[in-house]
């Protein structure tokens, strides 16, 4: 990975184009850039795992076939991404964080997550943030599987936040009683990074 990073990561403004957009962001339209701060991995579903663990009362890991088993939900909305791009009415369909964290049971003193990803990204959220219908592991986008430059065949998806918190080709959640920061924002991205206030870097 690059550790490099510019206030210029960013794309073409349009300006506002309704309540719909967060500030500083544009419609994409049908497009979808992709953008990683690694090479593209190959993640065959025979190997795929996904754990939570940490500060868990019971530490879980789901293969392809036993995430797949558990119960379906679907996101229909948008998303936002630091670079400038928005992308509206996607619909996304995967399995609710909700189902995940019931499982695996998080410690009282549990607060905040960090996301690795089989590339060896990480990313840092508060467990808020993951709870309560706001987040999913998901592996179809607009009907279609989760192709691998999307992060396929699964990745984090947090559509409140910008989309670097959506980690793609997930692969483990742990949890912990403090803040870690992952890859993005040791190089200067905030840590929550919500689109409404325009949180793109530390002190934003």
């Amino acid at each position: 990975m690059s550790g490099r990073i510019t206030r210029g990561f960013t794309g073409k403004r349009r300006g506002q184009q309704g309540d719909r957009l967060p500030p500083g962001q544009y419609d994409v339209g049908d497009g979808w850039p992709t953008l990683t701060a690694e090479a593209t991995p190959t993640v065959r579903t025979e190997q795929f795992e996904l754990a939570v663990d940490g500060l868990v009362e019971r530490p879980t890991t789901w293969s392809w076939e036993e995430l797949l088993a558990l119960p379906r939900s679907t996101y229909a909305g948008d998303i936002h991404c630091v670079t400038t791009w928005s992308k509206f009415d996607m619909t996304w369909r995967g399995v609710s964080l909700d189902v995940l964290l019931e499982q695996a049971a998080p410690r009282a003193e549990a607060a905040y997550a960090l996301v690795h990803s089989s590339s060896g990204y990480t990313t840092n959220l508060p467990l808020a943030d993951l709870r309560d219908g706001k987040a999913w592991v998901a592996w179809e986008a607009d009907g279609q599987p989760l192709t691998r430059e999307h992060g396929g065949p699964a990745r984090l998806l947090v559509p409140h936040l910008y989309f670097w918190k959506s980690a793609k080709w997930v692969s483990r959640i742990e949890l912990l009683d403090h803040d870690q920061q992952g890859f993005w924002e040791r190089n200067g991205y905030h840590d929550r990074g919500d689109p409404w206030v325009e949180q793109r870097y530390q002190g934003d």
